[in-house]
Formats: C-alpha cells, sequence, structure tokens
C-alpha cells in the first residue's frame, strides 16, 4: 500500500516514535558538549575576583587533559596503565630545561615551548612501550610503575636536572589579575584538543581495533589486528597530551622538583588518573572529564580549606567504593543506561537485546 501524498513518515503508522532527522540528531548529540564548553569559556569572567578558584580551574583543567589521554590507552585498550606520570614529569622537566638552557625569555615565548614538551613525551613512549607492551595486562601494571620509580631516581640523582634542588623556571611578570586566567584558557585548549583526538580514536577504525584487543586480545590478533603496533600507537598518542600537561603544570607553579607530592614524579598522579577515569566511566568520552572536575577540584578545595593534604585521599577512597558499589560501570554509562531504559519504558517498547561484543563496543 502506497503512502499518502503529504504524509510525514515519522508520523506514518508503524514509524519508530523516536525517529529524527539524521541532522537533527547530531545537533542534539552535539548539543551537551557545545554548552560545557561555553561555560568553560565564560567561567573566568564569574570567578576572576576569587584568584583561589580559578587556581584550582587550572588544575582541575590539567588533570582532565591527563586523564582524557590516558584513557586513550587504558580505556580503549583495557590496559591499565601506572606510569603516565613519566610523561607529565618528563613535560615538566623539559620546558625547564629548554627554557634555561635555551636562555628563553620568560612569558608567551616560553610558552610556544609546550608542543616540543609533548614530542618529548612522545618519543620516551616509544621505548617505555616497546618494553612494557610485550607484557599482558597484569604484568604491563607492575613494568609500568617499574619504569616510573626508574625515571623518579633518574631525576634525582642526575645533575642536569638540579637533582633534589629541582629546577626554577624564568619569572613571569604577568600581573596577578591575569596571571591564572592566561594558564586556565591556555589548559583549555588542551582539554579541547586532546578530546577531540580521544573522539577521532574512538570513531575510527584504529579505535576499533583497540576495543577489539581490549575484548579478546587474541582473537582480535586471530583476525589480523597487529596488536602490538595498535597498542604502542595508542599508548604513544596518550602520552603526548600528558607531557604538555606536565609543562603547563610545571611553568604554571614557577619550579619543579623530582619527588614528593605535587612533584613532577608524584606516583598519587598516576592513581588520581586511575581513580578518576574509573569514577566517571573509563572507556567513555566525558567520563574521565567528570571524574577529573569531581575529584581534582575537590581534593584542591579540600586542601585549601583544611591545609592537609592527606584528608582528600580518605574522601578519595570512600567515594571510589560507593561507586564501585552502586556504579561498577561509573557515573556516565550507570547514568545513561538508566535513561535509556526509562525512555524505552515510557515509550512501551522493550529494552534491545545487546548486540554481542560489537554493540558492547560502541
Amino acid at each position: 500500500m502506497s503512502e499518502q501524498p503529504g504524509t510525514d513518515p515519522a508520523t506514518a503508522p508503524g514509524a519508530r516514535p523516536h525517529a529524527q532527522p539524521a541532522t537533527r540528531r547530531r545537533v542534539l548529540a552535539l548539543l551537551p558538549a557545545v554548552v560545557a564548553l561555553a561555560v568553560a569559556a565564560l567561567f573566568p569572567l564569574g570567578a576572576n575576583s576569587n584568584q583561589g578558584d580559578m587556581s584550582i580551574a587550572v588544575f582541575v583543567l590539567i588533570y582532565m587533559a591527563s586523564v582524557s589521554a590516558w584513557n586513550i590507552f587504558s580505556g580503549y585498550s583495557g590496559y591499565l596503565a601506572l606510569g603516565h606520570a613519566v610523561f607529565f614529569g618528563s613535560g615538566a622537566y623539559a620546558i625547564a630545561l629548554m627554557a634555561r638552557d635555551w636562555h628563553v625569555p620568560a612569558g608567551w615565548s616560553t610558552v610556544a615551548l609546550l608542543p616540543l614538551c609533548g614530542v618529548v613525551a612522545g618519543l620516551i613512549a616509544i621505548p617505555v612501550g616497546l618494553v612494557a607492551l610485550r607484557t599482558r595486562r597484569h604484568t604491563f601494571v607492575v613494568v609500568t610503575i617499574a619504569i616510573f620509580f626508574i625515571f623518579q631516581t633518574l631525576a634525582t640523582n642526575l645533575a642536569f636536572t638540579g637533582g633534589t634542588g629541582g629546577i626554577q623556571l624564568p619569572y613571569l611578570s604577568w600581573l596577578v589579575s591575569v596571571y591564572n586566567e592566561r594558564f586556565y584558557y591556555i589548559a583549555l585548549v588542551l582539554v579541547v584538543l586532546t578530546v577531540a583526538l580521544s573522539w577521532a580514536v574512538r570513531r575510527s577504525r584504529f579505535g576499533l581495533q583497540l576495543m577489539a584487543i581490549r575484548d579478546d586480545e587474541d582473537r582480535a590478533r586471530g583476525m589480523g589486528v597487529r596488536t602490538l603496533r595498535v597498542k604502542l600507537s595508542a599508548f604513544v598518542l596518550s602520552a603526548i597530551p600528558v607531557g604538555i600537561a606536565g609543562g603547563i603544570y610545571a611553568y604554571f607553579l614557577g619550579s619543579i622538583y623530582p619527588a614528593g607530592s605535587g612533584s613532577a614524579f608524584d606516583p598519587l598522579f598516576d592513581i588520581a588518573l586511575a581513580l578518576m577515569g574509573f569514577l566517571g566511566g573509563i572507556g567513555t568520552i566525558s567520563g574521565p572529564l567528570l571524574g577529573a572536575l569531581v575529584l581534582e577540584a575537590l581534593q584542591e578545595k579540600l586542601t585549601q580549606t583544611f591545609s592537609t593534604d592527606g584528608l582528600y585521599l580518605i574522601i578519595y577512597g570512600a567515594l571510589f567504593l560507593v561507586v564501585i558499589l552502586l556504579m561498577p560501570r561509573g557515573i556516565v554509562p550507570t547514568v545513561a543506561g538508566r535513561l535509556r531504559q526509562w525512555r524505552e519504558q515510557r515509550s512501551g517498547r522493550t529494552p534491545e537485546p545487546a548486540a554481542g561484543v560489537a554493540g558492547v563496543a560502541r
């Protein structure tokens, strides 16, 4: 029976009630990201008078970029990396050494060195990945931790790194009123670029190969995926933004040290990235960002309020236990699943069965 003239296919009998034009669906899908970016861009206008909050915001963005980059490898491949502090610290020392040894003037000239911090981190990730990725998942975790302590020890004992005294970066003469704001927008640009990279990887054939490795590495290898090459490529890609984040961190603080709380090579950095990823939802785009926003903002606020570095660790542990018990997949996947169930119940449809490995990977 032919369709009557003038009948809208979306409202015709038998049509799915939630069917929408493809363009409109894309716009609706991008709307939350656009709103979030607009809020982030306008945040300094409301918080510029409170330099404490602006400082917290800079640290939050640094961790957002770092955990989103970490998620490109660990979230999509299923290999839990606890050594990305190597790339963070390498980027921090790279900008300090380049600014000192090349006599780069303080200001935007030093900021222009940040991409080189990513290059240094990416180059270091190649030999590190070639060693660590020849092992399987559980051994890989141990190897990355061991490599981290090797780099921390080298930074503490080598002469050109300044040893335990660290390195002072060129003094920035920016006014206090714009100091935090400029670093905020520098870090925000890095977050946007890292999220765009994460989205591009997830939507690509390369991302599908990574998720195939996550689901069943032996089967992926049997289907022709060059697993070592794919894992190494993702490992290097994830290291580059983390190295740039380390450079921003070092220049924002004005000095860098090899060990201790808040140092270039801080073991708590890797634990924080893993907690943020699992809290928000590992393997998603927005989950790690949400995890960094909640945990880093909470940690900085507690540290400023109570003048202690230990209280936030207790809060970290308690919050992580609550999420694991109530939302084991993380906040974003759990909330999205419940919203999907609510829409299906409201529309009177029964939930569609899972589509196997391919459906899980999407």
